[in-house]
């Protein structure tokens, strides 16, 4: 997001890119619907004309919708199809809602199976590309979005787009000090390993992707989950699942450990370490060995899976050793492991402004979770966003913090009942929000489940990723002038999803048919007002990041309209509009004498440019030159940190050439550790935003006529803490 845009980024995503020639082409099988899936879908159907928000007819309209978008979600950007394929399969433009209707689901699965050709000719013939090698020194550009263009007309264009593509890939390689040899073999085994994971698309796959055209034709926010989906939805809500505690990341074919959770059984058992393989996994004392390599990374997740004091074995290659090396078998004991990296954290920052030191608590709300399930059992010590964050309140409060700023940057949303409780400690036993349902009637949400937890100044740090439960918090905070809303204009989700458990309508015992994700209520706020489409306007605003045009609810075209209706029974509790013409006039004079904020908009600037450009040179000198650029901008930056840091820094975060799974771990470890790192160049202006209102709260009108602060400095780091309420 914007606060790490400190470098800029001159690579192309190349996941799954290619084309057809003279090599054999090796086509996976074609995939067939279960029957289940049938059933599911026709389920969902029933379930969406009867129980949506604003129910739209299963006809050849909403067909010819889910058509549209099912091609954009398998070629956003027209580098499969040709335009013969589309005219091909438009026959089944109008079929769509039958093939749901009747259970015969084969229109939707032919239009996948031939996505899976297309995608296994790109990638044979960019293989094929790879032994005649590329001239760097001619004056061509590759286009970056396609996604407003036209699929191409005939097979030549379409390899003409592609030879760019694959020439691209190279030219980073090179840029970035490898040799050709090097280059040619990284990027076969790239295209042929990506050849082998469109051989490991299943059913389930083909299935998800057709659904959710179909739902998101409905609405936006209306999504189908698989079983496996429904049960990674389930555990990001709880913020726990059963397991060893281990993060995996599929390297070289291989389930590698990239992390092990601290107090989970794999940390505990002192036998593994980061960069261990693993390539069997065994259910029990006694199971036998399943051999996991080449397999999809989510499969050897489910079953390393289990249920809690179950044993796990597994067989694991050692980090040390090469892959003809000796494996050792490693026994464990699964538990539940809480997911403390996405639960609420909190830092202590010190401001010095004109002799005075103040200290502004942050705390950091990745989503409102909360586990469901355990609170419905009665259980005193179940996982939410509003009893961590009410126990960081206590700790900060005993830190004696002047001011406290939330940040809910990157927040989708979350549970509704969180964003309600949660608002509470700030305002009170006092209405929230409301939510109007299909039917018209209205209910207001009002909290009387918490009461104020912290009365002291308070900040909201928001962007355009802010979404839903974040725009209620925040919205309800500025209603009340309980504190100041900094940022950019959140996303504009005013609408309410409730998940139907498909499995549990068909009284099917065994989890089969998935889950649906489906908007029931639109939700305003306590003034009459919704985030709808406009989301929340800071009362401070920082600039926009280039895609904010192309990123939030404005740009759904079948969004619900912006509307009013009558405001709540409520009262302000608090105004900080006297404090906004000094508090602007403050922040603009500091961020003109920030050399970091304005580095921040030169970077912001040229990704527009960018943008707008829309093409990437293939020339090597002229990329040679924007590289030495690029990293002498970047290097000037961190050379606070010392002159041999900042290089180091920079060579980090330089453009490798790789993709996610090609680099070695260590080297890729130390990049992920360099990248946050970088200055927080937003959160630490909103600090100093709040610290300006808490000295003019405090009657300080000196701070007017300084107008600089020294920047923020972390003096303590907070992990999450329950219980609270």
């Amino acid at each position: 997001m914007k606060q790490k845009l400190i470098w800029l980024v001159l690579a192309l995503a190349t996941a799954i890119q290619v084309a057809t020639a003279d090599s054999e082409v090796f086509y996976p099988p074609p995939l067939k619907p279960e029957m289940q899936e049938a059933k599911a879908a026709r389920l969902a159907a029933e379930v969406l004309s009867r129980y949506h928000y604003k129910p739209v007819a299963l006809d050849d309209a909403l067909s010819t919708e889910t058509f549209d978008r099912y091609l954009k979600a398998l070629d956003p950007e027209k580098l499969y199809f040709l335009q013969s394929d589309i005219d091909q399969l438009g026959v089944d433009r109008t079929r769509l809602d039958d093939a749901i209707l009747t259970e015969d689901l084969r229109a939707p699965f032919d239009i996948f199976n031939l996505y899976e050709r297309r995608l296994t000719e790109r990638m044979t013939y960019s293989r094929s590309l790879l032994r005649s090698g590329f001239d760097f020194k001619r004056d061509e550009t590759l286009q970056i979005d396609r996604k407003d263009q036209h699929w191409p007309a005939t097979e030549a264009q379409l390899h003409e787009l592609w030879r760019k593509t694959v020439k691209n890939d190279w030219l980073r390689l090179k840029l970035a000090g490898r040799d050709d040899p090097q280059i040619l073999k990284v990027l076969d085994k790239r295209y042929d390993s990506a050849s082998k994971r469109i051989r490991k698309i299943n059913s389930g796959d083909a299935f998800q992707a057709f659904m959710n055209a179909y739902t998101t034709a409905i609405d936006p926010h209306t999504n189908y989950l698989g079983p496996r989906a429904a049960e990674n939805f389930d555990i990001a809500m709880r913020l726990s699942l059963v397991g060893i505690g281990a993060v995996l990341s599929d390297i070289d074919g291989y389930a590698t450990i990239r992390e092990l959770v601290a107090g989970g059984p794999a940390s505990l058992s002192g036998q593994l370490k980061v960069g261990d393989r693993i390539v069997g996994v065994a259910q029990g004392a006694t199971g036998a060995i399943e051999d996991v390599v080449g397999w999809r990374l989510d499969d050897t997740v489910a079953l390393i899976r289990g249920a809690v004091d179950s044993t796990v074995r597994l067989d694991i290659l050692p980090v040390e050793n090469g892959p003809d090396a000796t494996n050792k078998t490693v026994i464990l004991i699964r538990n539940t492991i809480t997911m403390q990296d996405r639960a609420a954290k909190a830092k202590v920052y010190s401001v010095t402004q004109g002799g005075s030191k103040r200290l502004i608590g942050v705390i950091t709300l990745p989503s409102f979770y909360e586990d469901v399930d355990a609170a419905r059992k009665g259980d005193k010590d179940y996982r939410s966003a509003t009893r961590d964050l009410a126990g960081l309140l206590v700790t900060l409060k005993a830190q004696k913090v002047d001011g406290l700023l939330v940040d809910l940057r990157n927040n989708g949303g979350g549970s509704l009942r969180e964003a309600v409780t949660l608002t509470g400690l700030f305002v009170g036993k006092v209405p929230v929000v409301q939510t109007r349902n299909a039917k018209g009637d209205v209910t207001v949400g009002r909290n009387v489940d918490t009461g104020v937890a912290w009365d002291g100044p308070l900040g909201v740090l928001i962007n355009r990723a802010s979404a839903s439960a974040s725009e209620i918090f925040a919205a309800a905070i500025q209603d009340y002038g309980r504190g100041l809303i900094i940022g950019e204009p959140s996303f504009g989700k005013g609408t309410v999803q409730t998940l139907a458990n498909l499995d549990q309508l068909a009284r099917n015992p065994k989890p089969s048919y998935g889950e649906l994700k489906m908007t029931i209520a639109q939700f305003f706020r306590v003034n009459g007002g919704t985030t709808q489409l406009r989301g929340v306007t800071p009362d401070i605003g920082f600039p926009p990041t280039p895609d904010d045009a192309q990123f939030g609810e404005s740009s759904f075209g079948n969004a619900l309209p912006w509307s009013r209706i009558e405001p709540a029974s409520f009262a302000p509790v608090g105004d900080l509009n006297a404090q906004l013409t000094v508090l602007l006039a403050l922040h603009k004079r500091r961020v003109q004498r920030d050399p970091d904020f304005q580095s921040l908009l030169e970077d912001l600037a040229r990704v527009q440019e960018l943008r707008k450009k829309n093409v990437i040179s293939l020339n090597e000198v002229v990329r040679r030159q924007e590289r030495a650029a690029q990293a002498k901008r970047l290097t000037a930056r961190l050379a606070a940190d010392g002159a041999t840091a900042a290089e180091a820094r920079t060579n980090a975060l330089a453009d490798d050439g790789l993709q996610f799974n090609e680099r070695k771990l260590g080297p890729d470890l130390a990049a992920e550790k360099a990248r946050a790192a970088v200055k927080d160049v937003i959160l630490n202006e909103a600090v100093s935003i709040l610290s300006d209102s808490v000295a003019l709260k405090q009657g300080n009108t000196g701070v007017e006529a300084s107008g600089s602060s020294t920047a923020p400095v972390v003096v303590m780091a907070l992990p999450a803490s329950s219980p609270g309420p």
